[in-house]
């Protein structure tokens, strides 16, 4: 860290009071909801989006609004209060001027959320039960996925996202974002291009959630930059999702008759160098320059001209064509190909085209018949038979019927369905369109999490462009077909996940799971026939329609057809988004896509399915992806989670965290669940603690198979999976806690940290404490104070020497 840096960091909170802007003046509560109640509606149904609306305008719900809506709309203040306590997203204090959102789903916690939200909140002094800082600018929030996975550690602040934290550059992301707030480039819409397109040329670069969190914004904004100052009539141009997180920031240069050219991990500083040297600059001055600072490279510089072709990526490398070699892209088609919102190039690559085909070839028993025949089968999670459930809407009595589109994406791990709807929310729209004219629906819900607001604002914007066209609404496509569609966001519950729950949260309640049957496909939104489905679900339908029933079934296994759509993360090399044909094995998704573990490390397990799920050993990986290998196996397929474990990784505290995940987002509705998932997540925080007692072993397996037999809902009866899959193929690291060892080296209250006779007493490793457990020493061998040591691990990344090590157990064994 620079000593400049340091000086501003330290300086932080009299910047912050220095730059921070006057406050608006907030609308008179009263008037504000009148206003509200007259737009949004005062029904049940409209209770969330109103407390959400309340939310956006005071950062939190004041009482006083609180109170009007039960006046204006006569919801019982029993049901307003409960849903604003329900869900996580309301808050009722007041907060800072910014939300930091701090993520510890799996792959954050794996890589150390937990020592990064310590050290935020030591830079920004929040202590105890605080969760915001002494100058009100920042608060401090828990979630539980951003769904970032790849960039592990993560945190969004107002939306913006930040991803590879650490200690050592967590309080520089803030300065970041006040520097960016500064500069008033927070509020750039990051769908426009830099201009028309042009016939010199187009630079592309995804604007995505996980490639905004790797720099890609900077990039931007230093291309755009680059071309003004050089008379480049080039556009700069956002692009869909290329599934290459690893390689972030990824831009790629298309000149007109040239292969396009695609630099990996660019730097902004390095904009002007790609311009000089792909496109001719335009004007006197600009040409002076160019030549000037050729000159200046050549001489300062072996790389000569082109400063930037270290980055340049051959799609021939072996690592490439390992990683795109056993993908086939369905969902994904024509990744990174075109803007995400650009309508036209959507029609161009054969968009609508099945829809129009159902709409004037086909009728809804055929198009049902076309998606049995493909063997599709619900990628939500459960997998069950995507046309079966289609069929069984269709010939439920009762009338109007609805489709939903189960955008609730909260298993952390995961961020498919994100990505899908950042990246190709035409084709989601579509399938949805063709699902609704199969059942017999005119209305639908797109239901889609809070914690993705720019997959909200792409969804709701591409949802308009298709009503604009046709594509949606009345009379679709010159037809009698009439579908209207609306956005709902989530207000933060993973139990709204599962189909009865959301179905309570859309009509304004709080998200309850209820008992099945009936199933919704007989009675569900508002007691008529729903079919839901999730996103990829649905982005598949138009591919089998367009391309046939036959060739989907063609790819992967006898029970489980077609494809599926991974987030790749944890400790792999190339931790990325990626679609591959059921039936590929663990060990070829970890290993050939994801480049296996980083040097120095074993891998270990592979986690999948999210807190449903299960962890698999090394010594599976050739378990196939598949619904019934991988439920063999004591896992599920879930929504397409897989994070990587690798031998630095405990498997009781995994089982610890996912047991916490479930515990908090439990309903409380069940007996078992609420009460059972404390006591599995009480039993397990004695072992992390190294009070196990010998009894606890047995005492998990009983209690895990009471909780998966008596929950109601999928949360409960599947939240003992990692419990019961750590105790199978793990059983020695819980005997080994029992002992009061943690063979990881993970669990803090089992290891201290040691530095050993190689220090060099070059005081590194105290300047980088932050809890001041290293009493400086020039030149002398250094000394942890156990008791003041946070096992925050920054001594030890930091010493150059590799003189600190990690003891564990009662007798410091390492």
């Amino acid at each position: 860290m620079t000593a400049g840096l340091l000086h501003r960091l330290r300086r932080g909170a009299s910047d912050r009071q220095r730059h921070r802007p006057e406050p608006a003046k907030l609308p008179d509560p009263a008037d504000f909801v009148l206003r509200l109640v007259e737009t949004i509606g005062r029904g049940q149904e409209a209770l969330i989006p109103i407390l959400q609306a309340i939310q956006r305008e005071y950062r939190y719900l004041p009482e006083a609004a609180l109170r009007q809506v039960r006046l204006e709309t006569g919801i019982s203040a029993t049901d307003i209060m409960g849903a604003a306590t329900f869900y996580s997203q309301f808050r009722l204090k007041p907060v800072g001027r910014h939300i930091v959102s701090m993520c510890h789903g799996t792959a954050c916690h794996v890589k150390g959320s937990g020592i990064v939200d310590d050290a935020l909140r030591r830079h920004l002094r929040i202590a105890g039960d605080d969760d915001t800082d002494a100058d009100g600018t920042f608060t401090v929030a828990k979630v539980a996925c951003l769904g970032c996975c790849t960039l592990a550690p993560v945190m969004q602040i107002d939306g913006l996202t930040y991803g590879h934290l650490s200690t050592d550059n967590v309080a520089a992301a803030l300065e970041d974002f006040l520097a960016l707030e500064r500069r008033g480039a927070l509020n750039a819409n990051l769908d426009d291009a830099a201009g028309p397109h042009s016939s010199m040329g187009e630079v592309r670069l995804a604007l995505d959630s996980c490639c905004i969190a790797g720099g890609t914004m900077h990039v931007r904004e230093a291309l755009t930059q680059a071309a003004r100052d050089l008379h480049v009539p080039v556009a700069v141009r956002g692009i869909s999702c290329s599934g290459l997180c690893h390689q972030i920031p990824l831009v790629e240069v298309a000149e007109p008759g040239k292969a396009t050219v695609m630099y990996a991990r660019f730097d902004p500083k390095n904009a002007e160098a790609l311009m000089r040297k792909h496109f001719r600059p335009s004007g006197l001055g600009a040409r002076l320059r160019t030549a000037a600072t050729g000159l200046l490279d050549r001489l300062a510089s072996d790389e000569g001209w082109e400063p930037v072709t270290r980055y340049a990526v051959d799609m021939r490398d072996p690592p490439i064509c390992a990683y795109l070699g056993p993908q086939k892209r369905i969902a994904m088609e024509h990744a990174g190909e075109a803007e995400p919102l650009d309508l036209d190039a959507y029609l161009a690559r054969g968009g609508f085209a099945a829809l129009k085909r159902c709409l004037t070839e086909m009728g809804g028993e055929q198009v049902i018949e076309e998606v049995k025949r493909s063997g599709l089968r619900g990628r939500g999670g459960a997998g069950f038979p995507t046309g079966l459930k289609w069929e069984k809407v269709r010939q439920a009595g009762g009338t109007p019927k609805y489709v939903i589109c189960n955008g609730d994406e909260g298993d952390p791990g995961a961020f498919m369905d994100r990505m899908l709807l950042e990246s190709f929310p035409f084709r989601v729209l579509e399938g949805i369109a063709i699902a609704a004219y199969a059942v017999g629906a005119e209305e639908g819900v797109l239901y889609v999490r809070a914690e993705y607001p720019h997959a909200v604002r792409r969804a709701r914007e591409a949802l308009r462009l298709c009503e604009e066209r046709g594509f949606l609404g009345e009379r679709m496509m010159g037809t009698d077909m009439t579908l209207r569609l609306r956005l709902l966001e989530g207000a933060g519950a993973f139990v709204c996940g599962e189909e009865t729950a959301l179905i309570a949260s859309i009509e304004g309640r709080r998200g309850v799971p209820t008992l099945r049957p009936p199933y919704p496909s007989e009675s569900g939104l508002w007691g008529k026939p729903t079919s839901i489905n999730n996103v990829e679900t649905y982005a598949l339908v138009p591919w089998i329609l367009r391309n046939g029933a036959d060739a989907f079934a063609a790819l992967g296994t006898a029970t489980s057809k077609g494809t599926k759509v991974f987030a790749l993360a944890g400790k792999v090399r190339r931790g990325s988004l990626i679609e591959v044909p059921m039936g590929v094995t663990i060990r070829q998704i970890v290993e050939e896509i994801g480049g296996g573990v980083p040097d120095g490390a074993s891998f270990k397990a592979v986690q999948i399915g999210g807190p449903s799920g299960g962890c698999l050993p090394a010594s599976l990986a050739d378990t196939p992806v598949d619904y019934n290998a991988l439920a063999e196996a004591g896992a599920i397929m879930g929504s397409g989670g897989m994070v990587v474990l690798d031998d630095r990784t405990c498997m009781v505290d995994i089982a610890r965290y996912f047991l916490a995940f479930t515990q908090d987002e439990s309903c409380g509705k069940c007996t078992f669940c609420r009460v059972g998932t404390k006591r599995l997540l009480e039993v397990l925080e004695r072992l992390c603690a190294g009070k196990g007692r010998k009894s606890d072993l047995n005492t998990l397996e009983e209690l895990s198979g009471l909780v998966k037999q008596g929950s109601l809902c999928g949360l409960g009866q599947t939240a003992p999976n990692p419990v019961l899959t750590g105790l199978r193929y793990f059983r020695d690291e819980y005997e080994a806690h029992i002992e009061g060892r943690c063979p990881a080296g993970v669990c803090k209250a089992l290891i201290r940290y040691e530095i050993t006779e190689d220090c060099i007493g070059c005081t590194l490793c105290s300047q980088q404490c932050p809890a001041d457990a290293i009493p400086m020493r020039p030149f002398a061998m250094h000394v942890i104070n156990d008791e003041r040591c946070t096992r925050c691990d920054a001594c030890r990344r930091g010493c150059p020497e590799d003189a600190i090590v990690i003891r564990t157990g009662p007798s410091g064994r390492p």
